[in-house]
């Protein structure tokens, strides 16, 4: 048996995040290669599942032996019960999900190459995000930290402007969105972990280390991380005033969808716990790696034993 680690989940109560965001029915499809043009593909895998950027991070802080939440809209349809049904049984809780009458649930349908890239066709109704859920400053006392996603930017604005004013965490998934939600939801965030694709959009530079100290520039108020696949994590730190590089394991990709999703997760957990940022993000860095060795989406979020046995293996700074 490995002695403790800097990873062990707290020896007290678990804690508890709260996801804001996306909630859908993906149906994942295995193909041998992406289609480059029109015709028929045949898929020799395929399957569903409720899932989404806070949904999947809100499944990874369950699996890591946090609690999680989520608050997110489905439709007044099958499809939204389906979703809910879902997420419920793999361990989120979902009291606290939108039903909006007269709107349709989100669906996606997505094929995945034998590398592990993506192709993804989603469909949201408009009508599901219309509206901002109602909640209390209670509501959001009782959490350890909130994540929020870009799928729902005005119910994201005043979570993440609640849990600030709170003095708890405040996580924005920085993933690539419409003109202007990012520069309206990340002055409310304590932490921002960008995309490659957001951080380049935002940036317009190919360099992550420089991605980085242009971003925390535009947003000096709150910690910045932009995750890189392979290659790791890049991100400023504030005691240093210096751009750090966090590396992760080695892995053979066969599904990549979700794995940020892992990360977000893991991370918004981590800091929850107390972990230092460099930690935090070595923890869901092999984690969201973890994942992608795993044909499925968020189903192949790993466990919290397993990715401490995993960096174990690797020898990864702060393991024994």
């Amino acid at each position: 048996m490995n002695p403790p680690s800097i990873f062990d989940p707290p020896a007290d109560a678990p804690k508890h995040v709260l996801c804001v965001g996306a909630a859908v029915l993906d149906t994942l499809f295995r193909v041998r290669t992406l289609p480059s043009g029109e015709g028929k593909v045949l898929p020799y895998e395929m399957l569903q599942i409720a899932e989404g950027m806070a949904s999947s991070a809100a499944y990874a802080v369950a699996r890591l032996e946090g609690r999680a939440s989520l608050w997110g809209a489905v439709g007044s349809d099958e499809t939204g019960e389906r979703i809910i049904r879902d997420l419920t049984a793999a361990g989120v809780a979902t009291e606290g999900m939108l039903r909006v009458e007269g709107a349709r649930s989100a669906v996606s349908t997505i094929l995945v190459d034998d590398h592990g890239e993506r192709l993804i066709v989603p469909f949201y109704d408009p009508k599901l995000h219309h509206d901002v859920k109602d909640f209390t400053h209670d509501d959001v006392a009782g959490f350890d930290a909130v994540l929020v996603d870009v799928r729902w930017p005005s119910l994201a604005l005043e979570v993440l402007r609640t849990a600030r004013g709170l003095g708890k965490p405040a996580v924005l998934d920085g993933d690539v969105a419409p003109d202007g939600i990012i520069e309206r939801l990340a002055p409310e965030a304590t932490h921002i972990v960008f995309s490659e694709p957001a951080a380049r959009r935002l940036t317009g530079v190919a360099d992550f280390a420089e991605m980085a100290r242009l971003l925390k520039k535009k947003f000096s108020h709150a910690f910045i991380c932009v995750t890189a696949g392979a290659a790791g994590s890049f991100w400023f730190d504030d005691q240093g005033d210096l751009i750090r590089h966090s590396p992760t394991i080695g892995i053979r990709a066969l599904d990549t969808l979700a794995a940020g999703d892992i990360f977000h997760g893991a991370f918004a957990l981590a800091i929850a716990e107390g972990m230092t940022p460099a930690d935090a993000i070595q923890l869901s860095s092999v984690a969201a790696a973890m994942k992608c060795e795993v044909f499925g989406g968020r189903s192949g979020a790993p466990t919290r034993a397993e990715v401490i046995a995993r960096m174990n293996a690797a020898q990864l700074p702060g393991t024994p």
